[in-house]
Parts: C-alpha cells; sequence; structure tokens
C-alpha cells in the first residue's frame, strides 16, 4: 500500500509539473490552455522567448515584442490571431528596439493566421478558409528606428493600426541601419482589421523599418487592406507576393528608401491599386527614393483596377515590371502636380515594362496625368507583348513555389 500511494503521488507531480510547463510561457503574459499544444500569449514580451513547431501559438489581442527583446519563431511554426474587431484586434507587434527571428523554410514555412483557421502544424493549405476570408484578424506589425518623412517634420509618429491610447506604436528615427530582426519564409493570411478612417492593420505593416532587417520570403493573402506597406524606412524586400487583398498590394509611403527585388501582386475582385506609392508627407528626406524591379502585376479583367497610383510626389525606379490581365480602363496614374513634377524631373522613373493590352488599348493610353510631352517617360520605356510568355522581365516566379498562391494556381 506505501508503494501504491508513493506512485499515485509521484505521477499526480509529474502531470502538475508538465502542465504547468506547457501553460507558462516566458513573456507576454503566458498563459496556454490546457491543451499542451496550444500556447496563449497576450500583453507585452518583456524577456527573449522561442516559439517552436510543436505548438499552436495563439494571439489574444496585441502581443507586443518590447524593447530590447528578441523571439525566436522556428520554422513550421503556426500562429493564429484570435477574433477581436477595431481596437480589440489581434496581431504580432515588434515595438522599436524589439526584434523578431523568424527563419521558416521553403518546405517548413511559418503560418500567420485566424483562430477560425482549422489548419494544423504541417499543413500548408486550410480545410475551411479560402481567398474570400479576409479581416478575421490584425497582421504583423513591425516599428523600427529609421528616418521617414512626416507632416511638420517631425521625427516620429504613431503607426496606423494602433489606436494613440496604446502605450506602444511609435516609428521612426534618425538610425537608417536600424535592425528589427529576420523575417523569412512567412505566409500571412486573412487578416486586415479597420481602426478607423484611413487607419488599419495591414497584412505586413513596416514603419520606420531600418536596411539591417531581414525581409524575404514572404507571402501576404486574403487581407482586407494593403497587404505590405512601407512608412518611411529604408529596409529591403526579396520575394514578396500577394493575392487577394482588399485595397493594394504593394504601398510605399513618408519617403520610404529600400528595394523591393523580386515581386508578385495578385489582385481579385476586391483589389484596388497593385501599386499605390506616395512620395514625402514633410520637407525631410525629399531626395529619398526606393526601387521596386522584377515585378510581376496581374489585374482582374472588369474591375477597372489601378495598376500603379504614383501620388504625392513621388520619387521611385519602378523597373522590369511584367503587367497583363487587367482591364481595358485599367490605367497608371500620375496623380498631383508634386508628382508630375517629379517625373519631369527624371526623379520618377519607369524602365523597361511590358505590358500584354487588353483589347483595343495602346501603350499610349495607358499613363494618365502626366504634363503634357511627358508620357513619353512611359510610353518610351513600355512594350506591348502579345501574351506572357512572351516576357523577358518580371518575377521569378520559381522562387515563389513554396507558397500557398502557387499551391492554388494563383498565378
Amino acid at each position: 500500500m506505501k508503494n501504491l500511494f508513493y506512485l499515485l503521488t509521484l505521477s499526480l507531480f509529474v502531470f502538475s509539473c508538465s502542465s504547468d510547463d506547457d501553460n507558462n510561457e516566458p513573456g507576454g503574459g503566458g498563459g496556454g490552455s490546457t491543451d499542451p499544444q496550444v500556447v496563449t500569449k497576450f500583453g507585452v514580451i518583456t524577456t527573449n522567448e522561442r516559439w517552436t513547431a510543436d505548438n499552436i501559438y495563439v494571439l489574444n489581442g496585441k502581443v507586443v515584442v518590447d524593447e530590447g527583446v528578441t523571439l525566436i519563431i522556428d520554422a513550421g511554426t503556426l500562429i493564429k490571431g484570435a477574433q477581436g474587431q477595431g481596437s480589440l484586434a489581434s496581431a504580432l507587434i515588434v515595438d522599436q528596439g524589439g526584434k523578431i527571428e523568424a527563419n521558416g523554410t521553403a518546405a517548413a514555412p511559418i503560418i500567420m493566421t485566424s483562430i477560425l483557421d482549422q489548419i494544423q502544424p504541417g499543413q500548408l493549405d486550410s480545410p475551411n478558409l479560402t481567398i474570400n476570408d479576409a479581416g478575421l484578424w490584425g497582421g504583423l506589425i513591425i516599428l523600427g528606428r529609421a528616418p521617414v518623412s512626416l507632416s511638420g517634420d517631425v521625427l516620429e509618429a504613431q503607426i496606423e493600426g494602433i489606436p494613440a491610447t496604446d502605450p506602444f506604436g511609435q516609428y521612426g528615427g534618425t538610425n537608417p541601419s536600424d535592425n528589427s530582426g529576420i523575417y523569412r519564409y512567412i505566409s500571412l493570411r486573412h487578416g486586415g482589421i479597420t481602426i478607423g478612417q484611413d487607419n488599419e492593420i495591414n497584412g505586413i505593416t513596416m514603419g520606420g523599418v531600418g536596411n539591417q532587417t531581414i525581409m524575404e520570403n514572404l507571402e501576404v493573402i486574403a487581407n482586407q487592406d494593403d497587404a505590405f506597406e512601407w512608412f518611411g524606412g529604408t529596409v529591403n524586400g526579396t520575394n514578396l507576393i500577394c493575392w487577394g487583398h482588399g485595397d493594394d498590394g504593394l504601398d510605399g509611403d513618408q519617403s520610404w528608401s529600400g528595394t523591393v527585388d523580386n515581386a508578385i501582386v495578385i489582385q481579385t475582385a476586391a483589389s484596388d491599386s497593385a501599386l499605390e506609392l506616395d512620395g514625402p508627407e514633410g520637407s525631410a528626406a525629399t531626395e529619398a527614393s526606393f526601387t521596386m524591379k522584377n515585378i510581376t502585376l496581374i489585374g482582374n479583367p472588369g474591375t477597372g483596377q489601378r495598376i500603379t497610383d504614383c501620388r504625392d510626389g513621388l520619387i521611385a525606379n519602378l523597373e522590369n515590371v511584367l503587367v497583363y490581365n487587367f482591364s481595358a480602363d485599367s490605367r497608371i496614374r500620375i496623380a498631383g502636380a508634386d508628382s508630375q513634377t517629379e517625373l519631369a524631373n527624371d526623379r520618377l522613373n519607369f524602365r523597361n515594362w511590358e505590358v500584354v493590352l487588353p483589347s483595343g488599348v495602346t501603350i499610349n493610353d495607358l499613363i494618365v496625368g502626366a504634363l503634357p510631352g511627358d508620357e513619353v517617360k512611359f510610353t518610351g520605356n513600355a512594350t506591348s507583348i502579345p501574351n506572357v510568355g512572351a516576357a523577358t522581365v518580371g518575377a521569378d516566379a520559381s522562387a515563389f513555389a513554396w507558397t500557398y498562391s502557387a499551391l492554388k494556381g494563383a498565378f
């Protein structure tokens, strides 16, 4: 009887310790469900920690990686955002001075999706959600201390998607080499929440992110607002793909001055502009320009979406771009006197574009809003091709074989 009592006591002790270990992850308030494979995170992560592929991590509201803290996310890890609209939306936020080291792989990408998604670790395809399911949680917000161009020439501002009442959300500064971590092979799905007018959580938001941050092999699908948006900063991006966004595909603002190399934007009927590109908001950083090169833009016929919207004194280089499947009324717009001036002064540059034209449309028809005579700065650098098979520019699609978009045949 003594031996039996000892064994029962030992068993209870071991079970209790295992449960505590599963339910008390360091940082972020800790806490998990009774299922040891589900770990619920909330609040501010104040100490370094690691998320592993043998758990499902649930974001209960905003989970913030604090200044000086590094969150490591292993390849194959599954992260799900809890339900909540407006200011209560769930999101993973990297505050200024914080870092995420997310090293997914092509064979084991990191997937960030909604708690309503029945996908399980090791799966790529959702058994219940489709490209039409958007706005089910927030997204990924990365905040740094690289320069931005803001109204009033202030150095910092509060990022879109985070209410001003929250004690975090500032971005911008004076360090172009700021480092917010590593983001590789991440597929972010079914996010995007509207907080208020012109205040939304995008798929991946980068505010003042510096050029020592690594952003490569990233996918955003079925996002209610923009897929990728840069608010100033100097960060570069390689191998980016988006599909089914409710607003714009690639959106650059506030004198972002990095480079995107190799990207695909796939529009659906819900989408707005494939590229929405803005210039500075203040006098600071007005000489800064960005480059987008080796880009494929795939339209959605019958919806009249803009191919590219160039606004607010945009200074940029748009190189080696393939355009197809857009409607006859889709256009490249030069919006406003400031952008007209930058085009005239050769600081807004179109280089080596190839377009599969809709029936009845010419290259000359595609650009609108340029000053008289400046249309040639686009038309002289764009060529009509008969079909996609004839293209010599655009993205290298083989880089996206690992994505959900490829699995569903979106391109």
